[in-house]
């Protein structure tokens, strides 16, 4: 009897969907009525005011790019109070040495390392053979944010821009000073490898402490002296 009853119903669906299948209901089915004769809708175009805006080209030559730091309204420094501390120094130096940005007493002053830390960076230099006026001495950023705090596409902005710096500036010998500094130009463990990539192909790079951390930690200045040591084994005599 059960398998007799289990046929039936299911003859029974069967006939049932057989039957809306002729009236020509073979999907599934809304409310609304739906013109299936209509031509298919043309893809949507993205206006220009919502396509992403290509970031403008860098200058290509030295002095046309330190004038568009010193001018361009679209670098977000300009967001950041204060009066921009720009890249000092000559093309082709033997030495250039990249900070993440002023320090407060920096600001103050209206140089990169400046007060007790550009005492000690000085006197780092003096290690090596080297002074201020023979170095090309930048940062990633040429002002202060507020808090010292950046944003996460101000860096990699920042580390773009310092690329084609580098490339432009040609140095000998690329010095990065600090743990921002590090991480924002040779990411990940790139920073085991003295080399830095920039826009122009490679360079012998060295890292290590920002003055301002040696003030307050000394027995880190060891370990800074070996990496002095071992670049200036490595520049040109």
């Amino acid at each position: 009897m059960r398998g007799s009853l289990q046929k039936n119903t299911a003859d029974l669906a069967d006939a049932y969907l057989a039957w809306w299948n002729l009236a020509g209901v073979d999907c599934a089915i809304g409310e609304t009525p739906t013109n299936w004769l209509r031509p298919a809708p043309a893809p949507v175009q993205a206006s220009p005011a919502a396509t992403e805006t290509l970031p403008p080209l860098r200058p290509q030559s030295f002095d046309a790019f330190l004038a568009w730091l010193a001018e361009d309204a679209a670098q977000p420094e300009r967001r950041w109070p204060g009066t921009p501390i720009l890249p000092t120094g000559p093309a082709q130096a033997p030495l250039m040495v990249v900070t993440d940005m002023p320090d407060p007493a920096d600001m103050s002053a209206g140089r990169l390392l400046a007060d007790k830390a550009g005492q000690l960076f000085d006197a780092m230099l003096r290690a090596i053979g080297l002074a201020r006026a023979d170095i090309h001495l930048a940062s990633l950023f040429f002002s202060r944010p507020p808090g010292g705090m950046v944003e996460a596409s101000d860096l990699t902005m920042a580390a773009a821009r310092m690329r084609t710096h580098v490339m432009l500036a040609a140095p000998q010998r690329l010095l990065l000073l600090g743990d921002r500094t590090i991480r924002t130009l040779m990411p990940q463990d790139e920073h085991r490898l003295p080399i830095f990539n920039h826009d122009g192909g490679t360079m012998p790079a060295f890292a290590t402490f920002h003055p301002r951390l040696l003030l307050g930690q000394p027995a880190a200045k060891s370990e800074c002296w070996r990496i002095l040591q071992s670049l200036f084994e490595e520049m040109p005599q």
